[in-house]
């Protein structure tokens, strides 16, 4: 009696406390809302109740990384973060019906998808793509996934390696004109720059500089088409070029400058210059492998790397011509050749006489000796036959000494003619001195060609 009682008296709190056990699924939500994968309505025209309304898709791309910048093909590989949202007028529900659900998580096939693409992108994503979309019970659909875009960009490799290059991500709908699809940015440019700088990963040679956000509407056939064109500017990191690239031919360069203190006498100097010449030249292949096939101006380092191939490569004639004139003066080898036969004949005839001279010595003496003994005198106290010989030879050795001191005289005679010769201020020739000045013109313009040109490619890298 009592519980009846009280149940007459508070007959709310109990319907309150059974309404709170109830347990709701998202199934339960879906069946409401008729949302099953049969079911065309949802996928196969635009999510409104009148057709003049338009659907408006708010986006928003965040880049996560740049993967690649490729200046032989103009492509661009960035990473990034795409948000779609937009409103379906076909769902809504009220969360109270439902235990409080306001959200629910769909496969992307159920759904209408506005049609948005990427106009650079040349290759599809190949990566695995978020098959979920998030569907709120106000109908806003929303929808996140990443991409890997491979797109095409139009590089200004002009200043290169000291270039700074911006590509961009046009987003736009393929069917849709802006009276029935409108984007709007979700983020504005100074947001998405910062959120970018935030969530970089990975920059590699590249210095992420800013993510700008511009509308744009073009006109095309049979309406207006709206479209969201992110530029990304991003800047080189020159030090690996420049050290891999520029430090060497400049020392290349400053070789072939040190090269002038060699002699011009002497055939190294010929032989070094054409080393360096080819060192250059397989410079010039590694820059050949970097730089695009067409370019609105010319790179900047094709300049520097041309110009100091032209210069060496004068440099290097110049070196020719002198050593030619230079050897227009010297004496002519067969003269040489044909002196230093005369010289070998008259040597040749004086050691012939001084053996001559030698045995006729010996001669004379084997012929006392034999008279002395088939005389019949008495035989006196003769050297032994041994002893004879000895003195013999030894006088025979010392004239073959003094015709080679002779010889060594005469040598170092023309020897000092020759050199003194070299030293006299008006003695060298006239091909000599013609040689001598063009070489010593030709170093001084070397020189300040050189600093002139290095000076005119810092200031054009530097602006």
């Amino acid at each position: 009696m009592h519980l009846g009682f009280l149940l007459l008296l508070f007959p709310t709190d109990f319907a309150v406390a059974a309404a709170s056990q109830k347990v709701c699924s998202y199934q339960e939500v879906l069946d409401y809302l008729n949302l099953t994968r049969g079911n065309d309505v949802f996928t196969s025209t635009r999510p409104v109740l009148d057709y003049t309304h338009t659907t408006t898709v708010k986006l928003d791309v965040i880049l996560y990384s740049i993967l690649g910048v490729i200046e032989k093909t103009q492509t661009f590989i960035p990473f990034i973060w795409v948000l779609m949202m937009w409103n379906n007028e076909r769902i809504s529900w009220d969360p109270s019906h439902f235990c409080g659900i306001t959200q629910i998580s769909l496969p992307k096939e159920m759904l209408w998808i506005p049609d948005l693409f990427i106009y650079e992108m040349t290759e599809k994503d190949q990566a695995p793509q978020n098959p979920y979309v998030f569907v709120s019970h106000e109908g806003t659909v929303t929808l996140e996934d990443d991409l890997k875009v491979v797109s095409t960009c139009k590089m200004d490799v002009h200043k290169f390696p000291f270039d700074t290059q911006s590509c961009n991500i046009t987003v736009g709908s393929a069917i849709h004109t802006i009276s029935e699809l409108q984007l709007i940015p979700f983020s504005n440019s100074s947001r998405a720059t910062q959120l970018s700088r935030k969530v970089m990963l990975n920059q590699g040679e590249w210095e992420f500089l800013d993510l700008s956000v511009t509308n744009d509407t073009f006109n095309f056939e049979r309406g207006d088409w709206e479209q969201i064109i992110y530029t990304i500017t991003m800047k080189r990191r020159p030090l690996l070029h420049v050290i891999n690239f520029l430090l060497p031919i400049l020392f290349f360069l400053c070789l072939d400058l040190a090269s002038f203190l060699i002699s011009d006498h002497r055939g190294e100097k010929l032989g070094f210059k054409v080393t360096v010449l080819l060192a250059i030249s397989v410079l010039l292949l590694i820059l050949n492998d970097i730089l695009p096939s067409m370019s609105n101006k010319t790179p900047l380092i094709a300049t520097y790397c041309i110009v100091i191939f032209a210069l060496m490569l004068l440099s290097l004639l110049v070196t020719i011509l002198v050593t030619y004139l230079m050897e227009k003066d010297s004496p002519p080898r067969e003269k040489e050749a044909d002196r230093g036969l005369s010289l070998g004949d008259d040597w040749e005839g004086k050691q012939g006489k001084a053996k001559s001279h030698h045995n006729d010595r010996g001669r004379q003496s084997c012929c006392a000796c034999i008279c002395n003994v088939s005389g019949g005198d008495q035989p006196c106290e003769l050297l032994p036959v041994a002893e004879e010989v000895r003195i013999v030879l030894q006088m025979g050795e010392s004239g073959v000494l003094l015709l080679i001191l002779e010889e060594l005289k005469e040598l170092d005679n023309t020897l000092m003619l020759f050199l003194s010769s070299r030293k006299e201020g008006g003695t060298p020739g006239y091909w000599t001195r013609a040689a001598t000045r063009i070489n010593t013109a030709f170093f001084i313009f070397y020189v300040l060609a050189v600093s002139l040109f290095l000076l005119l490619m810092c200031i054009e890298w530097s602006t």
